[in-house]
């Protein structure tokens, strides 16, 4: 877990660090975090996710349909009870409960999926089957579920000839972080494979991804005071424990096997997805709270990890 905290977590501390300093210094503004948002949610992300996803295959999702099957119920449920808790309880808008939701309610697993997995459970097929197929929950459903609840909440979507409220459903799949991993979905289920040799025109820009999102997520929280409340509690304990020990316990209950079922569980434990975060800075929506449950997650995610791989350990056998 040291080697894990030290290559992979404290990065992130690192570059979100740097991002903060540069908005306190001047060197970049506001204004600024907002361009690089739109870098990241329209072109370096949605190329990541696409590379990433069309890397699997048709049998790797047929694979342990037990897998599949239950982080797609789990992961999407708590998705959906973290936007339902933050327009009721919170009494945010549809539109910010949407954006709640893919911070609070979808673990970062395209980022440090492979990186917190691998030196556990070693570079196998298993824990490519986890990542992938959880992967595909969270960029290829839970995304577009959020854009289309952020669309249906926001009163300013509007058809600009007509005055009538645009189909939300239909501008969130204009989006390319939406229609982007739908389509590599749909290739790997009609086993169509993408030619390796087109790779890199993809993984170029996808490599900005991260660095970037993570810098402008800094440099947003540069130009606001972080706040510690009970909702930025509450976010972290959904989604560091609430979705782990939901999916440990449909797991166990469903008799998965033993190593899947704890990559499955620390997946699960991971922290908030930075798309969220990007979506959020882009509209506008849940920056303040949703980029503070963001850095607090991250700093518990130290305790977290530890914990849940003990406890999916002693639970697994």
């Amino acid at each position: 877990m040291l080697d894990i905290l030290i290559k992979d977590i404290l990065p992130i501390f690192v570059i979100m660090f740097l991002g903060y300093w540069s908005g306190k210094s001047k060197a970049f503004s506001y204004e600024n975090a907002q361009i690089f948002n739109k870098l990241v949610l329209n072109y370096a992300l949605p190329a990541a996710l696409f590379v990433s996803i069309v890397k699997a295959d048709r049998s790797m999702l047929l694979g342990d349909l037990k897998l599949t099957i239950i982080s797609f119920v789990i992961i999407t449920a708590v998705f959906l009870w973290s936007y339902y808790s933050c327009y009721k309880f919170f009494k945010h808008t549809k539109s910010e409960a949407a954006v709640c939701a893919l911070i609070s309610g979808s673990p970062t697993i395209g980022f440090l999926g492979f990186a917190v997995l691998e030196p556990i459970y070693g570079a196998t097929p298993s824990t490519a089957l986890v990542v992938a197929i959880i992967s595909i929950v969270v960029n290829a459903i839970n995304i577009p579920i959020g854009l289309a609840l952020m669309n249906a909440g926001n009163d300013k979507s509007k058809d600009t000839q007509g005055g009538k409220k645009s189909n939300p459903v239909l501008s969130a799949l204009a989006e390319p972080v939406c229609w982007a991993p739908i389509l590599a979905v749909i290739l790997v289920l009609l086993d169509i494979k993408f030619p390796a040799i087109l790779d890199p025109n993809f993984e170029l820009i996808a490599k900005a991804n991260s660095g970037v999102a993570v810098f402008a997520a800094g440099l947003t929280l540069s130009g606001m005071k972080f706040q510690m409340d009970k909702e930025v509690a509450y976010n972290a304990v959904v989604k560091l424990l609430i979705m782990p020990a939901v999916l440990l316990l449909i797991g166990w209950l469903f008799g998965m096997k033993s190593e899947n079922l704890q990559m499955m569980v620390l997946a699960g434990a991971l922290p908030p997805a930075f798309s969220g975060i990007i979506i959020g800075s882009r509209y506008q929506l849940y920056v303040r709270t949703g980029t503070s449950s963001l850095t607090f997650s991250i700093f518990a995610f130290i305790v977290a990890a530890p914990l849940w791989i003990w406890i999916a350990r002693m639970v697994a056998g």
